[in-house]
């Protein structure tokens, strides 16, 4: 990276700073008529937010992106509209700051009430999914933050699109439009310059693949919320109704393969496997679905139609560590229910993990020993989502404990403050 840039940068984070402080006392009218002004800017640069897109994609497709990750790269009309949706939905939501959490009598009578103040500056480091631009501004701006945003190269022009119509709609509301920032460089050092940015940058989210993840939280000297990695499960159990579990299945798994919600390995109940695999083979098959089986699963179904069906590999270890965000899923037979809780707990990554199984008892088990930011019994993974818990748009999935765990709205954006009054008392 050049002097020019780094400096660029710098100047950049500087200017963020400085919105941060005006937007931190803006009103919620303020604030949800910037939002409107930004979602009628995107609805009127549509064509040329396509058009930049279209570009990103025809790149991604020569460079031999996988149809998966150029989906989560595309664009279309709906799906400009439905995210100018979420944006909308924001504006309905109840505004975070100046919310008091609780408040209380101290002693000598003075006046304690603890009170919701924004974070300040975020950064979202992320990859390509321009969607994550548009709700990470409009989440930030809602809770009082300022954003800067580092996209990756895969999606350049579509982000410098999308950002050039939020900033006209934040200028024509009146809010700087520092307030949403993007570094156009795409260089892996300007990740580094964010994470070293302490006393600019109050928190980093990082929203992508393991790699990307793991560098942000190893060498971060700024806070950290470790979001998105998710190699989720689905448990068969025995005493699951086998068509409820084929349909939760297939929905995890192809329904939009390439999220981090989606199912990576499907565990299987041994005494329910064999005459259930060949409905579950055909289902995912058919929806080209590559299916890499454990030793007991794939000798079940030799003597089946699939015996030497190009779509059902053998699984290696590997298999099971893995988050494909792809048409592709790993299969595991398992004896019982602690083998189950022993392989999630041994792979998973804290994200989506689900039981389909009638047995209260064992689904009140699951619930309770899975250690993951979402647990689900008779229903697909699918749902762990900011717009499905009713959060409007989300600014990741959190997978770790500290602050904010799960779908992260409005509130986990913001911080509190202790906001105290009195009459003269003093300590004796």
């Amino acid at each position: 990276m050049t002097t020019l840039s780094f400096e660029k940068i710098q100047e950049q984070l500087d200017l963020t700073r400085q919105a941060a402080r005006k937007l931190a006392f803006a009103s919620t009218a303020q604030k949800n008529a910037a939002l409107q002004a930004m979602g009628e800017a995107l609805l009127a640069s549509s064509d040329m937010i396509l058009r930049e897109n279209t570009l990103d994609c025809e790149m991604a497709a020569q460079n031999g992106q996988s149809d998966s990750r150029i989906d989560r790269l595309r664009l279309t009309k709906e799906r400009l509209e439905s995210i100018v949706q979420g944006i909308h939905e924001v504006i309905d939501l109840p505004d975070p700051i100046g919310e008091v959490m609780t408040s209380f009598e101290g002693d000598q009578a003075i006046q304690i009430a603890k009170v919701r103040v924004p974070l300040g500056v975020i950064a979202m480091i992320y990859e390509a999914r321009p969607n994550v631009t548009v709700d990470a501004a409009a989440l930030t701006l809602k809770s009082g933050n300022a954003v800067i945003l580092r996209g990756g190269k895969e999606a350049i022009r579509s982000n410098i699109a999308l950002v050039h119509a939020l900033q006209q709609g934040l200028n024509e509301a009146g809010l700087p439009i520092h307030c949403v920032s993007f570094i156009e460089q795409v260089e892996r050092e300007t990740i580094d310059v964010l994470l070293k940015a302490r006393g600019k940058v109050d928190l980093i989210i990082p929203r992508g693949g393991a790699g990307l993840i793991n560098h942000v939280v190893e060498n971060s000297v700024v806070p950290v919320i470790e979001t998105g990695v998710g190699n989720c499960h689905v448990y068969v159990d025995e005493d699951a109704d086998l068509a409820m579990a084929l349909a939760i299945i297939d929905n995890a798994k192809t329904q939009r393969p390439s999220v981090c919600n989606a199912i990576e390995t499907v565990l299987l109940h041994s005494s329910i496997a064999e005459r259930f695999l060949p409905d579950l083979m055909a289902r995912l098959t058919e929806k080209q679905v590559e299916v890499r089986l454990c030793d007991k699963s794939f000798a079940m179904l030799q003597s089946t139609e699939f015996a030497g069906s190009p779509w059902l590999t053998m699984a290696q270890e590997s298999d099971y560590e893995t988050e494909f965000l792809d048409l592709i899923l790993a299969v595991k037979i398992v004896d019982h229910l602690d083998q189950a809780l022993e392989h999630i707990y041994r792979y998973g990554t804290k994200h989506s993990e689900a039981i389909v199984t009638a047995d209260e008892q064992k689904a009140r088990r699951f619930l309770q020993e899975v250690d993951a930011a979402a647990v689900y019994h008779n229903a697909s993974t699918r749902f762990t989502d900011g717009f499905e818990f009713g959060f409007g748009a989300e600014i990741g999935i959190s997978t770790q404990k500290l602050h904010a765990r799960g779908p992260m709205g409005l509130p986990e954006l913001t911080s509190y403050t202790y906001r105290i009054r009195g009459q003269g008392q003093i300590r004796p």
